[in-house]
């Protein structure tokens, strides 16, 4: 019965009650992780602690060894260094776990070990998560830390790669005092000068493998010195944004880059100088220029130059507060009227100094944030002015129609009109008016006029008064006072009336200023709501699609393993699977005595065996069917990967190669023929290969 566990199963294993843990991303399935030689599940202990988990590795045939019983008791006496936790190992016999490995064949020689909780440096790679200076710093320090202990003692780890580097300092899950900050993980292969040569040796992993080696196996003291190097400088080189853009994906470089004056590595080396000193940027490139794995720095080295350095950011001169300080002179200097133009542009040096190239607008989101919270800084202290000029400079470093282009147009355009507040074109005209010198002339003329059309009005009614009776004479003198008195009472009431009418004009306009304020206030409160809106579901529809590309690298990085376990087997290892079939006849009659036994039982069982009899020769029949689906997926992986061999080998030049790939390709189909031409352009690399085969002068198509 093969050993396929759910989430929540118990298991038993040397007396100590299991369940098989839960991946926390996927709900419903169990913890599992695929490696090169297997896969490894988490176990909870029934009576412990979460921090106490095991990890059992459940190894893939051909790495089921004898001899891995003899490895872990030697591995075990280096379980106390750092960083090698998982030296703690107990491997499972048919001795001590013969029961078990009776209902499960799977488990014969899997390792039990501590489970390393956290993620793997190959996680922070995937996901390009920026890592603070200290933290680079802390996390290279450690690893240099364990490579300087192993080497003093002679080993290897002969497989350093990010996959294989824990980094429980980014657990949640709460650890012990003491707790190592980087564990390395997959010690099957690790070189000790007691322990014999493996069968199979591993190549090293794309990425960290020097080229120069990669073809003849690592199996030495000297095995982890590159790798050790290329992750120390990953490390360090996490804590700049720049190289984290850079990255080829799962490692920093590309495989096809190792040991080449690529790009990447002169950014690299050029970040370690800049950020971590010459030092460090020597020590990485001596590695990548070294011919042999002797001649890379030795992991000491690096903790010496390590140790030097401080873990206090390197100090800056920001551009910003430059440009705080030539806003501040300017707006003392300049008049208000200035700020109605169009920002200026900004400077090369500064430019330069944010690492833009001139003429673009793109910069790193950290700069431009950089930018945002020192305006929102300035603006709370009260330097309006200083504010508006960091927020015009950032406005030319953000993606056009952007939600923070929106944002900053918003803050700009309200300092501007708390600076500059336009003036009301009725009371500017009214003042105008009033304070012309042209009305000033006209008031006075008429008022002059005015008083003259009285005095004569008076003068004529007074000379024919004096030819009247003296009763006349008092009532003219009594009907002028009442028309003074009406016409000044008069006068007073338009005066009022003009008053009111003005006072009311003005309440109109403020009312109408201020319901216009408001109202531009409701949209740009409006417009900012829904841009951070907007900006809240893009950095959410983000996150969305960094988790999903994270399972599906996960996913293909686990099926890229798998695939190469199944390649082509060798002659030589026909002496292993050789003890493996006498160990599983051993297995037989172990499995015929126990028939014998149970024969000798009661007659009533009888129909009970029979039943499960039955019900065996139907799993033994699905698990066949299983087998031969599972057989045929491995048989279309290696006729894939055969024929982008032969592709790959024409491109180079190698036809004889090439020719060989394609007849391996041409044996593995017809063994299948009728299942295979059913997948996809199986067909077509089939009839390509054939018509290579026939004619060499064909070229082969990339399918």
């Amino acid at each position: 019965m093969t050993f396929q566990p759910n989430p929540g199963d118990g298991i038993v294993i040397n007396g100590t009650a299991y369940t098989v843990g839960q991946h926390p991303a996927a709900p419903g399935v169990a913890y599992a992780q695929a490696g090169r030689q297997g896969i490894v599940y988490q176990l909870i202990p029934v009576d412990g602690e979460i921090y106490q988990a095991k990890a059992l590795k459940v190894f893939f045939p051909k790495f089921r060894i004898p001899a891995m019983v003899y490895q872990s008791e030697h591995l075990g006496s280096y379980q106390e260094m750092p960083g090698l936790r998982v030296c703690n190992r107990e491997v499972l016999t048919p001795e001590r776990n013969g029961d078990l490995i009776a209902e499960y064949p799977d488990l014969l020689y899997a390792v039990i070990m501590p489970w390393v909780h956290g993620c793997t440096w190959f996680d922070v790679i995937s996901d390009q998560r920026n890592i603070g200076r200290s933290e680079s710093l802390m996390l290279a320090k450690a690893l240099a830390a364990i490579g300087s202990s192993m080497e003093q003692r002679g080993l290897a780890h002969c497989d350093l790669s990010a996959p294989n580097v824990m980094l429980p300092f980014f657990s949640e899950v709460k650890l012990p005092e003491g707790a190592a900050a980087v564990e390395l993980v997959d010690v099957e292969q690790m070189y000790s000068p007691k322990m014999d040569r493996p069968d199979v040796l591993l190549a090293g992993s794309p990425g960290y493998a020097a080229h120069r080696t990669v073809h003849s196996g690592l199996w030495s003291a000297y095995a982890d010195r590159f790798a050790g190097a290329v992750i120390i400088a990953e490390m360090l080189g996490w804590s700049d944004p720049a190289i984290v853009n850079r990255a080829w994906g799962e490692s920093y470089f590309d495989q096809h880059e190792m040991q080449t004056p690529c790009e990447r590595y002169f950014l690299l080396k050029k970040s370690l100088g800049q950020r971590w000193g010459s030092r460090i940027a020597d020590l990485f490139g001596r590695a990548w220029d070294s011919q042999d794995l002797s001649s890379c720095p030795t992991f000491g080295e690096w903790l010496i130059a390590l140790s030097s350095v401080s873990e206090e950011e390197v100090p800056e001169d920001p551009p910003a507060a430059a440009a705080v300080a030539v806003a501040d002179a300017d707006t003392q200097a300049k008049p208000a009227e200035s700020s109605s133009e169009s920002p200026a542009e900004v400077p090369a040096e500064l430019m330069e100094s944010l690492g833009i190239q001139p003429g673009t607008r793109e910069v790193n989101d950290n700069v431009v944030s950089r930018l945002f919270h020192q305006a929102r800084d300035l603006e709370a202290a009260g330097n309006l002015s200083g504010a508006l000029e960091i927020f015009r400079s950032a406005y030319h470093f953000v993606k056009k129609d952007s939600p923070l282009e929106v944002e900053l147009a918003a803050a700009i355009a309200g300092l501007e009109k708390e600076l500059f507040p336009p003036e009301d074109p009725a009371d500017k005209g009214l003042k105008a008016l009033l304070t012309s010198r042209k009305f000033m002339i006209s008031a006075a003329a008429a008022i002059v006029i005015l008083a003259g059309s009285a005095f004569t009005v008076n003068q004529i009614l007074a000379e024919k008064a004096e030819s009247k009776q003296l009763e006349a004479q008092r009532l003219a003198e009594q009907q002028a006072k009442e028309q003074e008195e009406a016409a000044r009472k008069q006068q007073e009431e338009a005066a009022k009336a003009e008053e009111a009418r003005k006072a009311e004009e003005a309440k109109k306009a403020e009312e109408a200023k201020k319901a216009a304020e408001e109202a531009k206030k409701a949209e740009e409160a409006k417009k900012a709501a829904e841009a951070a809106k907007k900006a809240e579901e893009a950095r959410k529809a983000k996150e969305r699609a960094e988790l999903q590309a994270k399972y599906d690298r996960q996913a293909k990085y686990e099926a890229y393993l798998a695939s190469l376990e199944e390649k082509k087997k060798k002659q030589e290892l026909q002496e292993k699977y050789d003890k493996q079939a006498k160990y599983e006849a051993y297995l037989a009659q172990l499995e015929e005595k126990k028939k014998k036994a149970a024969q000798e039982e009661a007659a009533a069982k009888a129909a009970a065996k029979a039943e499960a009899e039955r019900k065996a020769r139907e799993q033994a029949a699905a698990a066949r069917a299983e087998q031969l689906q599972k057989q045929r997926s491995q048989n279309i992986v290696e006729l894939v990967a055969l024929y982008n061999k032969a592709y790959n080998a024409q491109v180079a030049g190698n036809k004889d190669r090439a020719k060989n790939f394609a007849r391996q390709f041409m044996t593995l189909y017809n063994k299948d023929a009728s299942y295979n031409r059913t997948v996809g352009s199986m067909i077509s690399r089939r009839n390509n290969l054939n018509k290579f085969l026939e004619d060499d002068s064909f070229w082969i198509p990339k399918l």
